[in-house]
């Protein structure tokens, strides 16, 4: 039997680009999916383009990831669609370009808020239901920035820098209660071709509403799909994805003086 089938599957930042691809792809392995992000409109795009014979297993439920009072809510509404949670995808979250000396205090305290406090407080409200099940799964799509911090995206490297520690946290104290019924499976993608550069933030506040070079030219979204859906099937604790740009994770940890040096001369805009 297929590892997917029947899996409930809560998906956030599912209405364009990795969170689009990877519904795509568990809806035709007969996955049950609960799609979120703010924009609604957009998430019934992404239902309909899924096809006509599996609109009964997908459910769209709007989500701000800055109003964690909301959490609750919709942790309860989620759970009632298909009556369980096995998998929750954190998959939403923004980007920034922009030198640290630009940045507003207000554009870092949004990342953290969005991409770390957003996200864990998601985590931690349908937390108490994969232990009441003694079953499920937290995926975070984290960055190769999570690991490694690159020239304009100091704010968005630290947001990812900070899932890392959480999350490594967690799945230790998961092991200790539910023995590995639990894995937390951390996903770093390099250069995907998505729109998170278009919306990324700059200095001030405002969106980039541009694409880098570097973006433009990575890998699809639906290839970065596969490679998430492999390591959730094998419950990887991490994965790290994309082209030459994952050799910086190893560059980094055994010669960190040559990794300093190329980072200098980044082409970063």
């Amino acid at each position: 039997m297929d590892y997917f089938n029947n899996k409930v599957i809560w998906i956030t930042g599912a209405s364009s680009g990795i969170g689009e691809a990877l519904a795509a792809a568990l809806v035709k392995r007969k996955a049950k999916l609960i799609l979120s992000s703010r924009k609604e409109d957009l998430l019934q795009k992404v239902k309909e383009t899924c096809g006509q014979q599996f609109q009964e297993n997908i459910k769209i439920l709007p989500l701000d990831l800055s109003n964690p009072e909301t959490f609750s809510g919709l942790s309860e509404k989620a759970i009632q669609y298909f009556g369980k949670i096995d998998i929750l995808i954190n998959n939403a979250g923004i980007s920034q370009r922009s030198f640290v000396q630009d940045t507003f205090l207000e554009v870092d305290r949004k990342l953290m808020e969005v991409n770390y406090l957003g996200t864990i407080g998601l985590t931690k409200t349908l937390l108490p239901h994969f232990l009441g099940r003694g079953n499920g799964h937290f995926v975070t799509i984290s960055s190769l920035t999570g690991k490694f911090g690159t020239p304009y995206r100091s704010s968005y490297a630290a947001s990812k820098h900070a899932l890392h520690g959480f999350f490594d946290s967690l799945r230790a104290e998961l092991w200790r209660s539910s023995k590995d019924q639990i894995p937390v499976t951390l996903v770093c993608p390099g250069f995907v071709r998505t729109n998170l550069t278009l919306s990324a933030l700059t200095g001030d506040g405002s969106p980039l509403n541009k694409m880098d070079e570097a973006q433009y030219k990575g890998k699809s979204s639906e290839w970065c799909a596969v490679k998430i859906i492999r390591a959730i099937e094998r419950r990887k604790e991490e994965v790290y994805i994309g082209g030459k740009e994952v050799l910086g994770v190893y560059l980094k940890r055994f010669f960190p003086l040559l990794f300093s040096k190329i980072l200098r001369t980044a082409k970063v805009r």
